[in-house]
């Protein structure tokens, strides 16, 4: 993704630093517009991320059988 997606050094730290760097991010464009207009602090989005669980897609879990999609 980082090949394919310019960053600024902001965006990149909070993809490589952690979930400190990802909040400062998101406080800082809190007031910055959105492509439709309103700031994220308008619209009530909130200024700290929520944690996702990272899942290993690459193990399996069952052997896939042959009516169904792996």
């Amino acid at each position: 993704m980082l090949a394919n997606i310019p960053l600024t050094d902001d965006e990149r730290a909070a993809v490589d630093d952690g979930q400190t760097a990802l909040d400062k991010l998101l406080e800082r464009l809190a007031d910055v517009p959105t492509p439709a207009g309103p700031t994220p602090s308008q619209i009530g989005v909130p200024a700290t991320a929520t944690l996702l669980p990272v899942l290993d897609l690459t193990t399996r879990t069952r052997a896939c059988q042959p009516s169904e999609p792996c």
